[in-house]
């Protein structure tokens, strides 16, 4: 496996992201001199083009959903990022995918070369538990699909 001029951690994130992963993909992305990038992946859309750089065009699985606008990345979870990778003083990038998660990010992943695959788990309850149990993780499906390390980062259930 070369090795990249621009190395790039992959990290999956949601609107709803805990702090404790993203610090830990920024300490990662200052360890390895990378380019942390952050990847929010739609589940309700589908893709139907890919760009060099990993990013997509998308459209909505749900063609009557009104103002569709897939390529935005939330702002707010941007603007909590861009803090904390500033804390670590590391480059950050985003991209808003489309899909299945585990499929999305091992793609990006790929086309990126990218040194790791952050992700975190899910928070303790019945519905993830059955989720798991019928679908399984996003950890382990990456962990089935990649060549690369799958970093798993547990998140305690009281982290909101």
């Amino acid at each position: 496996m070369e090795s990249n001029p621009n190395p790039y951690i992959v990290v999956g994130v949601t609107r709803r992201q805990p702090e404790p992963l993203l610090r830990h993909a920024a300490r990662f992305a200052r360890q390895f001199h990378a380019v942390l990038v952050c990847a929010n992946v739609d589940q309700g859309s589908f893709v139907v083009a890919e760009h060099p750089d990993g990013s997509v065009e998308s459209r909505p699985i749900d063609p009557d959903l009104p103002d569709w606008n897939a390529t935005a990345f939330d702002e707010e979870l941007a603007s909590r990022i861009q803090a904390v990778a500033g804390e670590q003083q590391v480059q950050v990038e985003f991209r808003e995918l489309a899909g299945d998660i585990a499929d999305a990010l091992g793609r990006l992943a790929e086309v990126l070369n990218a040194e790791m695959v952050v992700v975190g788990t899910r928070r303790h309850g019945l519905r993830s538990s059955v989720h798991d149990f019928l679908g399984g993780s996003v950890a382990a499906h990456l962990a089935h699909q990649q060549h690369r390390p799958i970093v798993v980062i547990p998140l305690s259930p009281s982290i909101t």
